[in-house]
Order: C-alpha cells, then sequence, then structure tokens
C-alpha cells in the first residue's frame, strides 16, 4: 500500500499536569494513553514539559526567586530510562498506541525540555531536545542541537515534533520538512500567562503557527496544550503578587489538516480531555500539489538551508600516541638466548 494511503485516528491531549508531582503524572499518564486507545487513537500526544509540568515562575519574578522551585522541579524531572519513564514505555505497549511525551528532562546536572516517541511496542522510536529553550526558560534549560531537528520513519508515516516557539523558527521547520515530515506533533504548554498583555504569547498567533506549520508543510498537526489549574495558581503563590499575570485555562489543543484546516472541534479553554481526528494521508498529496517546499516549488539555485544535523559534544577524547598492547605478540617476545646475547 502507498504510504498516501494510510488512514488512521489520533489524540491530543488537552490537561493541567500533576503540577510537580511526577509520580502523579506519570499515573494520569497512564490513564489517558489507556483513555486514547480505547477510542481506537494509533497516537497520544501531550503538551509542552507536562512531566511535570511548566515552569511558570520564571515569568512571574525574578530569576532568584524562583529558587524556590527549583529543588523541587529538578527532583520531579524525568530521566531517560528511569522506572518512571519505563513505565510510560510499558503503558504504550499495554496499550499498542504511539505516545509523544513532552516533559523537562534530567540530564545530570542540566534540564533540557525534551520529547520522546514511544512506539506501540514500548521501544523509543525519537527523543529531542529544543534547540533553544524562548526567553525565560534559558534561565533553568539547556539547549539542544541539530541532532534534534529529526523526522522518524514509523509504521504511521514520517513523523517530527516540536515545541512551542520552535514553531516560530521558519529554519527549524524547513529543516523538518526537508525530510518528508507527514505527521509532525506540536507540544504547547498553555495561553493562560500575560492574557491581554502579550498577544505574541496568546492561543491567537500561536495556534495560527500550527496551522501555518501544516498548510506550509502540507502535513498533519497536532496541537497539544496544557492547561494551568487553580491546584497549579495554589503551588505558585510564593510569586504574590505577579501571580495575577498567570490565570486558570488556556487550553487550546487542536489538530490540523495539511490544508491548515482544523479536523475536530475544540474543547472549552478551562476543560481537560482529548481532541480526536482521523487522518487520511491521501489529503497530502492534494496539499503537495500545490506548493510542495521543499520539491517543485523550491529554489535552491535562490536560497537554500545549511543544516548541521550532528551531534554536539562538550568533550571528545582522543590520544596523540597509538595505546601499547596489554599483552604484545609472542613472536616480539625475545628469546632467552637473545636476551643473554
Amino acid at each position: 500500500m502507498s504510504e498516501y494511503h494510510k488512514q488512521y485516528k489520533v489524540a491530543a491531549v488537552q490537561s493541567a499536569p500533576a503540577y510537580l508531582d511526577l509520580g502523579a503524572g506519570i499515573k494520569k499518564a497512564c490513564g489517558l494513553i489507556r483513555e486514547a486507545a480505547d477510542n481506537g487513537a494509533s497516537l497520544i500526544a501531550f503538551p509542552e514539559t507536562w512531566f511535570p509540568g511548566y515552569p511558570f515562575w520564571i515569568w512571574l519574578n525574578s530569576p532568584a526567586a524562583g529558587m524556590h522551585y527549583l529543588q523541587r522541579y529538578v527532583d520531579n524531572s524525568l530521566v531517560i530510562n528511569s522506572v518512571q519513564y519505563q513505565t510510560l514505555c510499558t503503558a504504550a505497549r499495554d496499550n499498542n498506541i504511539h505516545v509523544l511525551l513532552g516533559f523537562s528532562e534530567r540530564k545530570n546536572g542540566t534540564l533540557y525540555i525534551a520529547q520522546s516517541l514511544i512506539g506501540p511496542d514500548g521501544n523509543p522510536i525519537n527523543h529531542r531536545r529544543k534547540v533553544k529553550p524562548t526567553h525565560m526558560e534559558r534561565t533553568i534549560f539547556g539547549e539542544g542541537d541539530g541532532s534534534d531537528l529529526k523526522v522518524s520513519e514509523t509504521e504511521l508515516g514520517m513523523v517530527g515534533a516540536l515545541n512551542c516557539w520552535e514553531h516560530l523558527q521558519p529554519l527549524n521547520r524547513y529543516a523538518l520538512y526537508s525530510q518528508n515530515e507527514q505527521l509532525h506533533i506540536a507540544s504547547w504548554p498553555s495561553f493562560s500567562l500575560y492574557t491581554g498583555l502579550a498577544y505574541a504569547l496568546g492561543p491567537e498567533l500561536n495556534m495560527a503557527s500550527s496551522a501555518t506549520y501544516a498548510a506550509e508543510g502540507q502535513c498533519f498537526v497536532i496541537a497539544a496544550c496544557g492547561i494551568v489549574s487553580p491546584e497549579m495558581l495554589e503551588i505558585l503563590d510564593h510569586v504574590n503578587p505577579e501571580m495575577t499575570l498567570l490565570q486558570t485555562g488556556g487550553g487550546h489543543a487542536m489538530i490540523f489538516g495539511p490544508d491548515g484546516k482544523p479536523l475536530c472541534d475544540p474543547l472549552d479553554p478551562d476543560e481537560e480531555g482529548l481532541l480526536y481526528a482521523d487522518l487520511d494521508f491521501s489529503q497530502i498529496i492534494i496539499a503537495k500539489a500545490t506548493a510542495d517546499p521543499v520539491g517543485h516549488y523550491a529554489r535552491p539555485d535562490v536560497t537554500r538551508l545549511l543544516f548541521n544535523d550532528q551531534p554536539q559534544r562538550p568533550v571528545e577524547k582522543f590520544t596523540l600516541f597509538e595505546p601499547l598492547p596489554s599483552n604484545p605478540p609472542e613472536e616480539n617476545i625475545p628469546s632467552s638466548e637473545e636476551d643473554s646475547t
């Protein structure tokens, strides 16, 4: 069967996290994974840093004030291949579903805004980190590199993912389009910060960027979105009086077709749940017939992208000399006669 004849259902999460509580978040996620699978979904996508929740305090006070939360946030960030991570992999396997996780990853002494794509067999397909944390995020998160701009071949098609304002970086988008991306997961934290004060952080612009991504790349886009709950505001009361800058709700999850059209009805901004859509890959062919930005609509003689997709390591081990063998070959050992001579 042609890759453009695939048809299946997907689910986007719109839900508040179990804030700063990784164990409770794992339990809640397993319930959502099971619910999506019971409703026939082949993939479920989670919001940005849903484990253990987005660190909104970085936008509400000084970096020094945020130290009040740092230890707890680090302790509840997810470690790759930990027991908690394996629990989520097992949930994917037990429910025979692809899972896109959005989480704060702890790697030794650094945190990263991360996404992991888990296959229905429970094995990780791809793990990536946000290439450039946005603005205040840089006070607690490290950076990814070009190897994190990767589209993975799966039984669902060619699948890629980005976090939040990575979608406003046109070269990020083009790097993924160039890898024949067919299904894209956009993970967002919520749209309840600076309401009425910063249009760029609101749902209108950011959901428009998800729709534009779909139309520009001629791919399906699952835009998962978090919610700010009253319980989260209670936990964040240390940053008062700046708390007025953060409101409850902010959920605006949606699923878009390759022409940018919404494929399901939205939930209310403060409503938790799953959004579903049936995908038909033949729609990709129709969309690409008009404008394929890395194919017949490209002009590489005019503009092109330089893309370093190799991992960048802070330490490269090397030696100036060939190491001596620990056990020299027998023929190189002088005989006793030679020794006496």
